[in-house]
């Protein structure tokens, strides 16, 4: 895999974005659930660090000269293989059985944004990176499954607040309207925080996953939702 790669450390794995700006298409979407799988079926992991081996981005979000491309060209099969395949990728990281934990090494914009409010929790760098979600400035609405387990991450006031404007925030920035965990000072201890937090966990697969399950119906309504509008891509074109 050229997208991502798996690394252990003890009871913590790392699925490691491996790919620049790790921006996201068809390929970023298999390879990714491709890694979840892999990573599931080790019974010896308690915990799940998400991250990036990028100094600069963790994910920039959906490749939009790729769609774009695709939606010049009226490829629009390509393009909603790719919303449902992003959709299968964010439904298993939300309902993941082992604790998911987002390093965010640098940027993490729109969809790399989303990515991070998929996982349990969130950890920030402040020396470098921003956090945002651009939607309103490149034109490009939610699907109702991203509002609601952004709401899941962010508290649904400063998640308004963030989307209406498309501002940048920074790692303190994010802490203060509870988006994050923890805003760390620099790369190091980032890293030195998330794999200590990690370490921590040792929770059975079964009632973390039923947990999730019940507390998450409303995302899983939501993502049923979203079949009708990806359906309505032509219509709407």
């Amino acid at each position: 895999m050229d997208r991502v790669k798996i690394e252990k450390n003890g009871t913590v794995a790392y699925l490691i974005m491996c790919n620049k700006e790790n921006k996201q298409d068809l390929d970023f979407a298999n390879q990714f659930i491709e890694a979840l799988d892999n990573i599931e079926a080790d019974k010896g992991i308690k915990a799940l660090i998400i991250t990036s081996d990028d100094e600069k981005n963790w994910s920039q979000g959906i490749n939009l000269e790729w769609l774009q491309k695709a939606y010049t060209s009226k490829d629009f099969d390509t393009i909603k293989k790719f919303l449902y395949r992003m959709n299968d990728l964010f439904k298993k990281l939300i309902f993941y059985p082992i604790p998911t934990i987002a390093e965010i090494t640098g940027h993490a914009f729109g969809n790399g944004a989303l990515l991070s409010c998929c996982c349990d929790f969130r950890f920030m760098r402040n020396d470098r990176g921003f956090f945002c979600f651009p939607e309103v400035d490149v034109r490009i609405p939610f699907l109702p499954s991203m509002i609601a387990y952004a709401k899941k991450a962010i508290p649904y006031q400063n998640f308004q607040k963030m989307v209406f404007t498309g501002k940048r925030f920074t790692a303190k920035e994010m802490e203060q309207l509870n988006g994050i965990h923890k805003a760390c000072e620099n790369l190091e201890e980032l890293k030195a925080t998330t794999l200590e937090f990690a370490k921590s966990f040792n929770k059975a697969r079964g009632i973390y996953a039923e947990l999730k399950r019940r507390m998450y119906v409303d995302i899983l309504e939501a993502f049923e939702k979203d079949k009708e509008i990806i359906e309505s891509l032509q219509i709407m074109a």
